[in-house]
């Protein structure tokens, strides 16, 4: 029996419809036959990239507005372009963010960030073999933003000051493997 077994969505209204965000309420009928309502974020998927040069992983201290204060965090940003595969839109995140392109992207885990509220998925990669490009930052946030080297040998005692979710994620991938792309597992 899966944990899905029995429940199901029987009805939804749109609440709040933006550029970057829907909001719905629906409807969820139970096992034992009760309707419960629900209010569900709907936001486009995702990427992030542990971008790896020589000995360092670059990063981006941006502000966030919901905090109201910068993070250190990895490059990444929403699948932009209807039907985007992510993949390509890592490739474009990273160049734009902190200006690399990248000879090999690989998928290092892939996430649901906030499964009780949100059905966004994040796609990890590891980007290595970075080549300088030219920046182009989006929006005044990118535009203000500041890009961090961080060694990879420093990433265990830093851990604890990281808070965005994603970047720890992408980190501990790099430091399970011992620092070393090649020997990076996919989850």
């Amino acid at each position: 029996m899966s944990a899905d077994d029995g429940f199901e969505i029987i009805g939804s209204r749109m609440v709040i419809e933006t550029p970057f965000v829907k909001l719905l309420e629906v409807d969820l009928e139970t096992p034992s036959g009760e309707v419960s309502k629900r209010t569900i974020g709907s936001i486009e998927d995702a990427v992030a990239v542990v971008a790896v040069d020589g000995d360092d992983v670059v990063l981006i201290r941006q502000y966030r507005a919901p905090l109201n204060r910068a993070l250190l965090e990895l490059p990444a940003g929403k699948l932009d372009i209807p039907g985007e595969d992510p993949k390509e839109a890592a490739l474009r995140e990273l160049a734009e963010e902190v200006g690399f392109a990248a000879g090999s992207m690989e998928r290092i885990a892939g996430v649901h960030m906030t499964p009780g509220f949100l059905d966004e998925y994040l796609t990890i990669y590891l980007a290595t073999d970075l080549t300088p490009v030219p920046a182009k930052p989006m929006g005044p946030e990118e535009v203000a933003a500041e890009i961090v080297r961080m060694a990879i040998a420093d990433i265990p005692k830093m851990l604890p000051e990281i808070e965005d979710a994603k970047t720890l994620i992408g980190l501990m991938a790099l430091v399970m493997a011992g620092g070393e792309h090649r020997e990076v597992n996919t989850f």
